[in-house]
């Protein structure tokens, strides 16, 4: 039996990659299509068996099915007289007719179907799937308002218009689950971090019993077609006990993860981004400071298009085009080779790449008059079609720039894990007047931070140093994390990061307390005149 068994997962294989061989990649993204490789289809059932009494009958049920990876994986781990009943959705028949010529001497009954559109029965105790990957942008209008009502009448919570379709297969097989089911969906992490995920994480925590989450390692990619971070988020259909913990497992594998930690539901529902667990601590958020409280951060600005607003002072010089327009710019983080930028006596950053941005409130009949030189390379640029760019289009002068004035304190947007050093995000002590672009978040210093800096001018390099020794693990605790180990930090994800070790620097922050911890989630203003103000008019240059 375990030959043949074998044998059918072999040629299941083999017909996968044919199959998938006759599509082309945009039409297996187009559907989500992404097949679940065998070793880990066998240690998902393997991890099922766990969570079921031990000659519990099974009923399973794979809403995208495939080939049938998870269901050769059922006849691998569990014995024939448990499997009472099995069944599979496939919405294409690309895929369906060769694999229900592949399992049809088995008990497997696979139905062409779009899961989202069939009538529920709940007699399943075990749903195990891989859901099609399709973002919400690919969900036509109508199609997306007909899942959001179909998966709220199923399971009770209304899922974001951001929500991808592996979002609504989960909710929607609510329904189908008898109550005390087990459920196991391999899908993105992405849900655990961002706005679209809360109505995910108010079903897993308030309809079901959350068991067990587990993420693998970024850098580990589950699906070579599919740059993806992967989870595998395990349930039961029950209302969950009363002090109910989760477990949150990271790396390795599903069955032996590298990181484990149990952390209970009332932590989790005040807790917005999940995937700092199992690594850091819970914590209470209220009675902690945040670098919110010591820095505004905003996200360095968007030119439209560097290629024609950044140029070198060489391009400056050889166009012959007026200084007084462009203000000094930082090149982006790996032409940055130094953590310290220092500053000449003109306030220019002293780098061997030197950049500057053009942003000047002049209109073009003022720029022809007093700067042909500026004129012409502007009609350059129309003759490109930088002026209908998307930003450049909306903006009152198509190549005026943002309110970004110099940050003392500057932290890259994007990074990776696996750097030489080890730390994927660098914080810049930036000592010029330069500006940085959306590659960086600029730190503006807040009141508290201000006064502070004011009484002990060696303040800021302090703090500085600080940050550079906040733990990886911190910051992409509260950042999100892609496929391949890429992560990002958003500004209110920064200013989320703890900054305990910040307040001990600033004798006046006790007397003044947090912001969270005076339940005031308003930003400071800051002065009109302060050199720090990205909220002061811009001044006309030239």
């Amino acid at each position: 039996m375990k030959k043949l068994i074998q044998d059918l997962e072999e040629k299941r294989l083999a017909l996968q990659a044919d199959l998938d061989s006759k599509k082309t990649q945009a039409e297996r993204n187009r559907l989500g299509q992404f097949a679940t490789p065998t070793n880990l289809a066998t240690e998902i059932l393997e991890y099922a068996r766990t969570l079921l009494q031990e000659k519990e009958k099974v009923n399973f049920l794979d809403p995208a099915i495939g080939t049938g990876a998870f269901y050769s994986a059922l006849r691998r781990v569990f014995p024939d007289r448990r499997i009472a009943e099995a069944l599979g959705f496939e919405v294409d028949r690309h895929y369906e007719e060769p694999a229900n010529q592949l399992w049809a001497k088995t008990s497997l009954r696979i139905k062409l179907a779009d899961f989202t559109k069939e009538e529920p029965s709940p007699r399943f105790n075990l749903i195990i799937c891989n859901p099609p990957y399709v973002r919400h942008h690919h969900l036509h209008n109508g199609n997306k308002l007909r899942l959001q009502s179909q998966t709220y009448q199923a399971c009770g919570v209304k899922f974001s218009g951001l929500a991808g379709l592996y979002c609504h297969f989960l909710g929607l097989s609510h329904a189908w689950m008898t109550d005390g089911g087990i459920a196991g969906w391999l899908i993105p992490s992405e849900f655990m971090d961002v706005n679209y995920g809360r109505a995910v994480k108010h079903y897993l925590l308030e309809k079901v019993t959350l068991l067990h989450i587990h993420r693998f390692d970024p850098s580990d990619v589950q699906f070579s077609d599919a740059l993806v971070s992967s989870a595998i988020v395990w349930f039961r259909k029950s209302i969950p006990p009363r002090d109910h913990f989760v477990e949150f497992s990271l790396g390795g594998t599903l069955l032996a993860p590298r990181e484990t930690r149990e952390v209970p539901v009332s932590a989790l529902i005040h807790e917005s981004k999940w995937t700092r667990f199992p690594v850091s601590d819970v914590r209470t958020k209220a009675a902690t400071p945040v670098l919110s409280d010591f820095f505004k951060i905003k996200r360095g600005l968007a030119t439209g298009d560097n290629d024609f607003f950044i140029l070198n002072a060489e391009e400056i010089k050889e166009r012959k085009l007026p200084t007084e327009v462009f203000r000094p710019i930082l090149p982006s983080p790996r032409y940055l080779p130094t953590n310290e930028v220092a500053a000449d006596s003109k306030g220019l950053p002293q780098l061997d790449r030197q950049l500057f941005l053009l942003d000047t409130h002049l209109t073009e009949e003022e720029i022809k008059r007093r700067f042909p030189s500026l004129y012409s390379y502007l009609q350059e640029g129309k003759s490109k079609k930088v002026n209908e760019r998307y930003l450049c289009n909306h903006r009152e002068i198509w190549y005026s720039q943002e309110n970004r004035p110099p940050a003392p304190i500057v932290c890259t947007y994007l990074g990776r894990g696996d750097t030489k050093s080890g730390r994927p995000f660098r914080f810049i002590l930036n000592r010029s007047n330069a500006t940085v672009a959306n590659v960086y978040l600029a730190m503006y210093p807040t009141d508290v931070l201000q006064n502070a800096m004011r009484a002990d001018p060696g303040l800021l390099h302090r703090i500085w140093e600080v940050l550079n020794e906040i733990t990886p693990g911190e910051l992409l605790g509260e950042g999100r994390v892609y496929g391949g180990g890429l992560h990002k930090l958003e500004p209110k994800e920064l200013a989320n990061v703890d900054a305990t070790a910040i307040a001990k620097l600033i004798p006046e922050f006790e007397a003044v307390g947090s912001s969270k911890q005076l339940g005031l989630f308003v930003e400071s203003k800051l002065p009109a005149n302060n050199a720090f103000n990205t909220d002061a008019p811009k001044r006309r240059a030239g």
